[in-house]
Formats: C-alpha cells, structure tokens, sequence
C-alpha cells in the first residue's frame, strides 16, 4: 500500500532559542501570519539560563511540516528545531480538572483519582480539583470518564517532550 505523503499528522517540535524578549512572539508570528495552528505550546528555561526550549504541537501535511520546520530554523533566535515525532521521546502534559463531587459522587471520583493515578489537589463541600499527568491518551480517557459525574473546568500545560536515550538537543 503506498505511503500517503499529503495526510494530515500532528508533529511535536522542540524549539531551543535564545532567552531574549520577543523571541516567542515572532515564533507565534510565524505561524500564525502562514495560517498554521498552535495545538499546543509549552515553553521554560533550559539547564542553561540563556536559552529557553519551546516544545510546540501543530498539525498538517508532510510538506506544510516541512516548510514549518525549514521557517523555524530560518528566524535569528532559534538554535536548533527537532520534530520529536521523527524520534523515540517521551511527552506528557499537567492537567488540572475541576469535577461536581457531593457526596453521592465522591466515592466514584476518588476512585477514577486513584486507577489515573492523579491527585486531588483541593476538595470543597461540592468540588474535586484533580491534577494529573500523563500522555494525551490519558488524559482523554481520564476526563470522558468524569464528564459524566460533572467536569466543571478543564486547565491544561500543553505538551512537553523529551528525546529518549543518550540523546540532547
């Protein structure tokens, strides 16, 4: 079966750039001026206070990918761009979820908490805040389950991303 180079993938990219002012804003610039969405964005200091690393989540086909990556690497600021979704990596997300729990939904939510391993952060008479980490695929199956027990707020850090093994950017 042929490889169908114009299908539509997600792709996480890794960004390291220079901690100066503006240099996230002409990244966002970037895409957004060439129509492109951010899914998600994430960015902090590295281990080096000098540069800060980006790890961002956009979709599109192999050649907007590729005109995505080839831009990035084009603006002064940025050292380097890796598309982790080319290498062996490890990503997870922070999520807070603010869930309905009066007393005849508590036991279920504590029970969700402990199966997704997530912890409850903050209890009132008639709330749950949760906060868990995972892949987008717990995350996903962790908030479909509280949806029907009342799912009041959903806040999220957006994806972040690390190379497997012996490997730096």
């Amino acid at each position: 079966m042929p490889i169908d180079n114009d299908a539509v993938r997600r792709h996480t990219f890794a960004v390291l750039v220079e901690n100066k002012f503006g240099v996230l804003g002409r990244i966002t610039g970037l895409f957004s001026a060439r129509g492109f969405n951010i899914e998600s964005l994430s960015v902090a200091e590295t281990e080096d206070p000098t540069v800060s690393r980006i790890t961002l989540v956009t979709e599109g086909d192999e050649k907007i990918l590729e005109q995505v990556n080839k831009q990035l690497n084009r603006l002064i600021d940025v050292i380097k761009v890796t598309d982790l979704s080319e290498e062996s990596h490890v990503d997870r997300e922070l999520v807070l979820i603010k869930v309905h729990a009066e007393a005849e939904s508590r036991a279920e939510v504590l029970r969700l908490a402990d199966i997704f391993r997530a912890k409850i952060v903050d209890v009132t008479p008639k709330t749950y805040i949760l906060e868990v980490t995972g892949d987008e695929g717990k995350i996903r199956a962790l908030i479909e389950l509280l949806k029907p027990l009342g799912v009041k707020e959903v806040v999220r850090t957006g994806k972040i991303a690390i190379v497997r093994g012996n490997r730096v950017l």
